[in-house]
This record gives C-alpha cells, sequence and structure tokens, in this order.
C-alpha cells in the first residue's frame, strides 16, 4: 500500500479522491495549497502525489521540483482541468510522471495509484538486487548443521514477524549483517527498502547527517538537501551496524527516534515522522561499555528486545566444509577454474582451525586458495600457513603434548553436541569441570 498525498483546491475533489484511494487500502493525507503540501511533504515520505496544476491564484507546475528536491523517490500525478498538450510536455519535463484530466472516473485514479505502487515495487526490487549483486556470496544462505545455530536462525525467522528491535551480536565475520537481511526478506516489511549504515565506516560528525538527513547549507559542504537514510527506507528497515561506535550525540537522538518515531534533520527544527524497523549489529559487549559510560544504558535497553547472539565458526564445527564447498563452486564460477573438491588434508586442515575471522576468513581463504592453487583437487599446499601448519593437527599416539589432545578432543566433541550437557556426558566429566576446561583451553 502506498503513502499518497493530494493537492487540489477543491474540496469536493480532495474528499472524492481520498475516499476512492483510502478504500483501496492506501494511507492518504489532502492539503489544498502548496504551503501545506510542503509541510506535510516534510513531516513523511510519500510515494505517490496528485497534483492539481491549478491551486487558486498559485501554480502547481512550480510545486513539482519542490516536492522532488525533499522526495526524489516520490511519483507525481497530474491533475487538471484544463488539460493540453503543451502543459502535459512541461509537467513531465518537471519530473511529472503521469497526467490525468479532469474530470476522471474513480477507475482512472484507481489505475493510476496501481500503476504507481508496481513502479515502487519494482524500485525497491532493483535497489535490493544491486545490493545483493554488491555483497552476494554463497554465506547468505542461512543454512546450518549446528544445533545452536539452527536455534538462533528459528528465534530470527519468530522475530521477522514482528515490529520489535533485533540486536544481532557475535565476533566480526560470524554473519550479523546476513541474519540482518534475512530478517528484513523474512518479515511483512520485504517489499520496501532496507538501508545499512555501518556506523565505524561514517565519521561521527557526519553520521548524524547520514541518520536524519540535513538540508542544504546546514553544514560546511552542505550543497544541497539530503533526505538521510531513515526517509529513504520509510516503511522498511534500517540496519545500524556495529552501533557499539556510535557517537554518544547521535545516540542521543537515535533514542528519540526509537520511542516517538520523531527527528529534525540537520539544519531543521521541523519534526518528521517516519515508519521505520530498527535492526542493529555489534562485536562489542555493550553492556560493559554502558558500565564504562561510552553506550548509553536507555538506548542499551530500548535495543536490547530481542537480542540474538551468533556463535562463532570455531564452535560449529560441521559447518565448516559445507560452506568451504559452497565457496569453492562460487569462487570458481567466478574465476573461471575448476576444482573437483578439496583432499584429505585439506579437508582436515579447514576442520580445525580456530577460525578468529570466522566466516569472512574461511571465505577469503577459499577465495585465495581458488586463485592461487592448480589441479584437479585442492591440497593442504593451496592453504596459508596459519591455517595448514607443516606440524599437522596432533593425533592419539603422536609426540603431543596430553593437554593438546584433550583440548582438540574437547572442542571437536563441543562442536558436534548441541549443549553443554550433552558434551560433558559424552566426555564422562560433570559440567564444572568442562567450565573449567573451557576456561583453560580459551573455548
Amino acid at each position: 500500500m502506498l503513502n499518497i498525498l493530494i493537492i487540489d483546491d477543491e474540496a469536493n475533489i480532495r474528499k472524492t479522491l481520498s475516499y476512492c484511494l483510502a478504500a483501496e487500502g492506501h494511507t492518504v493525507i489532502a492539503v489544498s495549497n502548496p504551503a501545506d503540501a510542503i509541510a506535510e511533504a516534510g513531516r513523511r515520505a510519500f510515494d505517490l502525489a496528485f497534483l492539481d496544476l491549478r491551486l487558486g491564484e498559485q501554480d502547481g507546475m512550480d510545486l513539482i521540483p519542490v516536492l522532488l528536491s525533499d522526495s526524489p523517490w516520490t511519483k507525481i500525478v497530474v491533475i487538471t482541468a484544463h488539460a493540453s498538450i503543451e502543459s502535459a510536455v512541461a509537467a513531465i519535463r518537471r519530473g511529472a510522471t503521469d497526467y490525468i484530466a479532469k474530470p476522471f472516473t474513480p477507475a482512472q485514479v484507481k489505475l493510476a495509484a496501481r500503476r504507481i505502487g508496481k513502479m515502487r515495487e519494482l524500485e525497491t526490487e532493483i535497489a535490493a538486487l544491486r545490493e545483493d549483486m554488491q555483497r552476494l556470496g554463497p554465506e547468505d544462505r542461512l543454512q546450518s548443521r549446528n544445533a545452536g545455530m539452527q536455534r538462533v536462525i528459528g528465534i530470527a525467522r519468530k522475530a521477522a514477524a514482528s515490529e520489535a528491535i533485533v540486536l544481532l551480536q557475535g565476533e566480526s565475520g560470524t554473519g550479523k549483517s546476513v541474519f540482518a537481511r534475512a530478517i528484513h526478506h523474512w518479515s511483512p516489511r520485504s517489499a520496501k527498502s532496507m538501508a545499512v549504515v555501518p556506523c565505524p565506516a561514517v565519521p561521527s560528525d557526519l553520521l548524524e547527517s547520514e541518520l536524519f538527513g540535513h538540508v542544504k547549507g546546514a553544514f560546511t559542504g552542505a550543497s544541497r538537501d539530503n533526505p538521510g537514510r531513515i526517509a529513504a527506507c520509510e516503511g522498511g528497515t534500517l540496519f545500524l551496524d556495529e552501533i557499539g561506535d556510535m557517537a554518544p550525540a547521535v545516540q542521543a537522538k537515535l533514542l528519540r527516534f526509537i520511542q516517538d518515531k520523531e527527528y529534525e534533520r540537520l539544519g531543521d527544527a521541523t519534526p518528521r515522522k517516519a515508519d521505520v524497523r530498527i535492526l542493529a549489529a555489534t562485536n562489542a559487549d555493550l553492556e560493559k561499555r554502558v558500565a564504562a559510560g561510552r553506550f548509553r544504558e536507555d538506548l542499551f535497553y530500548r535495543l536490547n528486545v530481542i537480542n540474538l547472539t551468533i556463535p562463532p565458526l570455531r564452535e560449529r564445527q560441521e559447518d565448516i566444509m559445507p560452506l568451504a564447498a559452497d565457496f569453492l563452486a562460487y569462487f570458481c564460477r567466478t574465476n573461471h577454474k575448476t576444482f573437483l573438491g578439496f583432499t584429505g588434508e585439506a579437508q582436515e586442515a579447514l576442520t580445525y582451525h580456530m577460525w578468529p575471522g570466522n566466516v569472512r576468513e574461511l571465505r577469503n581463504t577459499i577465495e585465495r586458495a581458488v586463485i592461487l592453487g592448480g589441479g584437479e583437487m585442492l591440497g593442504k599446499t593451496d592453504l596459508p600457513g596459519n591455517i595448514a601448519p607443516t606440524a599437522g593437527t596432533p593425533a592419539i599416539g603422536d609426540k603431543a603434548p596430553l593437554s593438546t589432545i584433550e583440548e582438540l578432543h574437547i572442542r571437536r566433541v563441543m562442536a558436534s553436541t548441541a549443549s553443554l550437557q550433552e558434551a560433558a556426558d559424552i566426555l564422562g566429566i560433570d559440567q564444572a569441570t568442562l567450565w573449567r576446561k573451557r576456561k583453560q583451553y580459551g573455548i
């Protein structure tokens, strides 16, 4: 459904259009003059505007570029009782999308709205596809053989159907952004845009403008209006990546937006409304940052509605080789290479590496191996030295310390079990002993 603005100085036309479009399920705001139209466009984002060319003593044609400067995605349908080829051409040149002559029928209005709706859906889909083309990789498919990871995926699916804020936590490279895109895709907002703001990548003095937008002249270098990411994803999802690095001043404004769905652009005191769902991610311990005074406690509790902690790759060992196989196929296609798979030694090295960089490190490792490797199978020698050490993985009977064998055994058992209790039962120890062993070996 669309957010629609009607601008006509005739009360009967406003009433008729509003009734006709609201009956189709659209959200409709009707005004009688350009000043009110600009004010409404400043408060919320509109997908479609029906604009009369004669607004009393004022020319509606002049309003077209004003509306589009603030919201370039808005589609404008001109309506007028003084239809002519010249005015139609002039309106299209100014940026209008369509043209309807008065008197019109309800069927014409509904058809125009449906056509614009399809156009907006296609634009959203194209934008999403462009993002996917830039970032798409095999790790974007949320599949896992690990019980812990399956539980997280299940919770994410349930959370996606709600409007709740989801806080994604986990080490760098575990796939927090993949989860965010999946939650948006599974949600009722999937037809709308998802905006991604990588907080550490945007200088703190520009982050506020990136989120909330600014008007021309708001600061040095602001040569034109910027609607901001919140306005750009109206009706959709805003993903704040690595939110733990957000500056305190921006944290305060974000808190207000979460509470009231209201914000202002830099350089403009006009309050604006937006219907946006928030997803956030961090690899930092936000509770520790709150205790240290580096993150607002009230914002943390607002964000921490549904908390998903994504397990690191070393704790879901059974996913390593399926992911590696997917990466191998993907990079063979993109690099025009042909590898049939991995040798046994390569599989063992990949499986028992600790992967401090998680899925991102695995992806980079396979890409490097495909580019530099030769032969039919990727072997241990094709892997980086830190992943395939010359000493190899110790086995029972090898000349290795008992502690090394014990650590390896505990890691393998934990990777293949669904709970700490199950792992302790298999190892023949109680959970307290297992906890001490995990602390000893940094597991």
